[in-house]
């Protein structure tokens, strides 16, 4: 991870420094704090040869005010559980698809549901709509960093372009 992550974290105050503290969160590159809180030993080996992965992986992760989930994709499927907070908002892009979709994950309500999945190679970002957002993310097959990349350290693509036109905030 770089060395600058702690320079990009927000300052941390109320409900969200507690949970920081209480959770033993540390900031993470794509931005917000995490902790990884599962692993399984069983092991599975990807139908697209990357190498075996753990079968499941799970973080908590927290995204106070002011900060973001930079545009990232990961070759897993990941699905977004809120637990507690305000609403966040997670942008996706398909690698198929020219254009952007938002997704409210939060409380369950007429505009919002409790989880959300993002399928594999799917660029993704998020941005909580209050103090702090709360989640917490499982991968299948497991996370590894080297199936993770910033949209922002890939080379010029129609991807970048389209997050740059209607999401600089989140690169």
């Amino acid at each position: 991870m770089p060395a600058d992550i702690e320079h990009r974290a927000p300052a941390l105050q109320g409900r969200a420094a507690g949970l920081v503290r209480m959770l033993d969160l540390v900031p993470h590159v794509e931005g917000g704090f995490f902790r990884e809180i599962w692993r399984s030993k069983d092991v599975v080996a990807p139908a697209d040869r990357r190498g075996k992965r753990a079968a499941l992986t799970s973080i908590y992760f927290l995204l106070p005010r002011g900060a973001v989930s930079r545009w990232h994709r990961v070759r897993s499927d990941e699905l977004w559980h809120h637990c507690e907070g305000d609403p966040l908002e997670l942008w996706l892009m398909s690698p198929e698809q020219p254009s952007l979709s938002k997704l409210a994950l939060g409380a369950l309500a007429h505009d919002r549901e409790p989880v959300r999945a993002v399928p594999a190679g799917w660029w993704q970002a998020a941005t909580p709509l209050g103090e702090y957002t709360l989640v917490s993310c499982s991968v299948a097959p497991g996370f590894d960093f080297s199936d993770f990349e910033l949209l922002a350290e890939q080379p010029a693509s129609d991807a970048l372009q389209r997050a740059r036109d209607d999401a600089s905030e989140l690169l």
